[in-house]
């Protein structure tokens, strides 16, 4: 038996895209179709009419729910790389640099003709974001492009839920990582996502899935259930063979697995900025802990941090400049051994 250790912990899966980041009045939602809170793809034209309609230039960092989790767990210390299609311009450039210099590997993004794409978060005063997308060059993404190779020395595949949008592509994605021998986790994402892929994604929840995030208005989507606790909904989620991952927000979160139930406290946070990428930081910390071998409360906790971290700034990503402070306290939840 092959005993060498496979290069990469961990391989993400998604949508590389710019992310805008603009402050909002509630008003300023009543230009916009859909919920608070939720994430609507668009095209071109209307991302450029809502762009205009800002009183300032948003600022721009490096985004994409899957690619969020990849970058932090890498700046964590696990072995990742990412696969996803960037796009011709300038803003793939930044994109691509930005990664690597944060220690993801990039030989495995593929490039497509069309520019970068982009995600504007909207931040109201609640620090509620409001997401709206133009794929561009993500969206060129196919199916054919997929295989076994991509995943070829990966212990474990994080795929994000808007991928799901498009379920061949997100099909083509599942069997190449489990014909490659990965583990795969499954965010999803979006109350939108799960409304519009309900029946694809119980199939997979069948078919099996290793590991499962949701949040609370994910969960209720998935199972259609508005009344049972959240503790009673990550047991369900467990009784399909997952690991159970259920976000509560400021009330911390319950992980399930077989029988072990698990309550995560929150680590309360008395300054919320920005909740645009916490969802993805908690993914980053857990699967870290999780890969790493560290009990599940160990995990959570970690997870439980590096979410909070994340709401205390503007943007999906704690800056350089705050790092290594972050990185201390999240070292000091490690396990003894």
């Amino acid at each position: 038996m092959n005993s060498t250790p496979a290069p990469f912990d961990l391989i993400g899966v998604g949508s590389p895209i710019m992310d805008l980041l603009a402050p909002v009045s509630d008003a300023f939602l009543a230009h916009l179709t859909g919920a608070k809170g939720g994430m609507v793809l668009v095209d071109h034209a209307e991302m450029q009419r809502i762009l205009a309609l800002l009183d300032r230039e948003p600022a721009c960092t490096t985004g994409g729910s899957a690619a969020n989790a990849t970058l932090n767990a890498a700046r964590l210390g696990l072995r990742a790389t990412f696969l996803g299609k960037l796009g011709n311009d300038g803003l793939a450039h930044i994109y691509r640099r930005r990664f690597e210099a944060a220690g993801v590997d990039g030989s495995r993004f593929k490039h497509g003709p069309l520019p970068n794409a982009r995600c504007l978060a909207l931040v109201t005063p609640d620090a509620q974001r409001t997401m709206r997308t133009c794929l561009a060059a993500a969206m060129t993404l196919a199916p054919g492009e997929i295989s076994p190779a991509d995943f070829r020395g990966c212990r474990h595949a994080h795929i994000e839920g808007y991928l799901v949008f498009n379920q061949a592509l997100a099909d083509a994605v599942l069997d190449a990582a489990r014909a490659a021998g990965c583990t795969v986790s499954l965010d999803l994402s979006s109350f939108e996502v799960v409304h519009a892929t309900r029946d694809w994604l119980l199939a997979q929840l069948r078919r099996g899935l290793d590991i499962v995030f949701a949040n609370e208005d994910e969960i209720r989507a998935l199972f259609q259930d508005q009344t049972s606790d959240y503790a009673a909904l990550a047991r369900r989620l467990a009784g399909h063979g997952v690991l159970a991952a259920v976000k509560i927000g400021r009330d911390g979160a319950w992980l399930a697995q077989g029988d072990a139930l698990h309550r995560i406290a929150p680590v309360v946070v008395p300054d919320v900025v920005d909740t645009n990428g916490a969802g993805d930081a908690w993914a980053a910390g857990f699967l870290f802990g999780h890969l790493r071998g560290w009990p599940l409360p160990a995990c959570g906790a970690l997870a439980s941090l590096m979410g909070a971290e994340t709401v205390r700034r503007m943007g999906p990503i704690i800056p350089d400049t705050d790092w290594a402070a972050v990185k201390t306290r999240a070292m000091a939840l490690a396990p003894a051994r």
